[in-house]
């Protein structure tokens, strides 16, 4: 070859290679993905979330606040009692003691208040220790009831009980029965008692739940899943998930979680509709499978350009239309992801 062929081949193979289809071929499907997820309500906080969120075999969800709207209503609410346990509930986060205090309103709060997670809060009260919680937090052993609950009450005096009713999400049953069918197993770990966890279990349709759950028995619910081999998605919405959500594979929380929920969790979607979860999923598979089709067309372009530029069969001005063109159909080819949703 003389000088000028051997530059001109030299160029051709340099803007051939160039690896802009290989560099574009996830970025772009991942940008993609974010977007028309973020369209439909939920926050992707990284790639990695995506990849991770694809993999997922087996779905733990929550109850309240995640199955149900989170947004609890105190049943027959006695005034009296009310504004005792009042300034305890206004120094917690947790859902029920929220609904109490707003149906308390505005006053003072407990001194030297100490939350336990899972079980409740404990504080001060006009000089009086005060406890408000799970039955057996106030020592209430081996009761039992069919409604969501909370007990208030002094030290040494008797607990008093709060009764709370909090509706299920429109879709909650649809949601699941769309995650079996795509071949996922479901299933709800709850602190809530165990009347109430079988009752929402049997009106969206999930076998396996377990009630009165503690926040380190959900982490070791997802440990021994994912020992087994299961990808978990955990969804969970308080700070007795905050744990579990972190050793999730992948993790979601609404937009109404406390911040620590939302927080340790991959992605957040806002809205009533649990449907984000499968349009998360949806679009996720959605993103590997063009990714994976990305790659593949890189592979390749490169395996058929560099040996033509290299035999001179590609001029630098057309390796350079081609090397355009790559990253063209790539981008192109991203923009398809979670397309059919």
């Amino acid at each position: 070859l003389g000088p000028r062929e051997a530059l001109i081949r030299a160029v051709a193979v340099l803007i051939i290679t160039c690896p802009c289809a290989l560099g574009l071929a996830v970025p772009a499907v991942q940008i993609t993905a974010s977007a028309r997820l973020f369209r439909k309500g939920v926050l992707v906080k990284s790639g990695a979330a995506l990849e991770r969120m694809a993999e997922v075999s087996h779905v733990i969800f929550d109850k309240t606040g995640v199955l149900t709207e989170g947004r609890p209503r105190l049943i027959d609410p006695a005034p009296a009692l009310v504004a005792m346990a009042a300034p305890l509930a206004r120094a917690s986060r947790h859902p029920l003691s929220r609904a109490l205090a707003s149906e308390a309103g505005d006053g003072p709060i407990a001194d030297e208040v100490t939350e336990h997670h899972g079980e409740g809060v404990e504080g001060i009260i006009d000089g009086r220790r005060a406890r408000l919680g799970r039955a057996g937090f106030l020592g209430l052993a081996g009761h039992r009831h069919g409604e969501t609950e909370l007990w208030f009450g002094f030290d040494g005096d008797t607990p008093h009980r709060f009764g709370f009713s909090d509706r299920l999400r429109p879709d909650a049953a649809a949601t699941i029965a769309a995650l079996k069918a795509r071949g996922l197993t479901v299933e709800i770990l709850s602190g809530d008692v165990p009347e109430a966890v079988r009752s929402v279990a049997e009106a969206v349709g999930i076998a396996h739940w377990r009630a009165a759950v503690l926040p380190f028995d959900k982490v070791a619910a997802v440990e021994t899943l994912s020992g087994r081999g299961s990808r978990v998605l955990m969804v969970g919405d308080g700070l007795n998930d905050t744990a579990a959500l972190a050793k999730a594979h992948a993790a979601m929380a609404p937009g109404s979680a406390l911040d620590a929920s939302q927080n340790a969790a991959d992605l957040v979607f806002t809205g009533d509709s649990l449907m984000a979860v499968l349009d998360a999923l949806d679009v996720a598979r959605s993103a590997r499978g063009r990714a994976l089709e990305n790659f593949g067309f890189a592979a390749l372009y490169n395996a058929v350009a560099a040996p033509a530029a290299m035999l001179g069969l590609v001029n630098p001005f057309i390796a350079a239309l081609a090397m355009s063109g790559s990253s063209l159909i790539v981008t192109l080819n991203a923009l398809r992801t979670g397309r059919t949703q």
